[in-house]
């Protein structure tokens, strides 16, 4: 069956090609929400809550770009908006700081740890560097999505950056004292 046959029937609610869909794009949404959430679990409520509104708002998918982006779109937003409800974008002043740049060694640092650092981030530094760093969203854009100044993106992006960095010299010390 056709993908554009497996959307028509999903829009006259049809269990199984809801099921075909899930199966087809669960693991790609689910990696998708882990860089959104805290945790495992966290990411695993926001993939279901993700596929509740996909397959009620599936009509509002006109086969204009690719259904598995319009699908990262709606597993995005349902993750800022879980968000947005415990006010993680209230405002609080930042104030500009200097962007800070991360140099990092593929063989060195293996991608487990950096998306465990970057999990660990607080909500509002991660949420941004992710739309940022991860799925190339402007500072305009994201100011938009999460309601906050651009000043604000730019400066939690820099927060963020600096965390990770400090995390990673952290870990690269560690390795150096154990070789030694």
């Amino acid at each position: 069956m056709s993908l554009e046959q497996l959307i028509e029937q999903c829009k006259q609610n049809d269990a199984k090609a809801q099921s075909q869909i899930y199966k087809l794009y669960a693991s790609k949404l689910f990696s998708l929400s882990l860089k959104y959430s805290r945790n495992h679990a966290e990411a695993e409520d926001n993939l279901q809550d993700a596929f509740v509104t996909i397959f009620k708002k599936i009509e509002q998918y006109k086969n204009k770009g690719s259904l598995e982006g319009w699908m990262k779109r709606v597993t995005i937003n349902t993750a800022l908006q879980r968000y947005r409800s415990v006010g993680v974008f209230d405002i609080i002043n930042e104030g500009q700081i200097e962007d800070v740049s991360i140099e990092i060694d593929d063989d060195e640092i293996g991608i487990d740890y950096l998306l465990q650092i970057i999990q660990e981030l607080p909500d509002r530094y991660r949420l941004v560097f992710n739309l940022y760093a991860l799925d190339d969203y402007s500072h305009k854009e994201i100011a938009e999505m999460l309601d906050i100044s651009i000043g604000t993106s730019k400066s939690n992006l820099a927060r963020a950056r600096m965390i990770l960095r400090e995390k990673i010299e952290q870990y690269r010390a560690s390795l150096n004292s154990q070789t030694l």
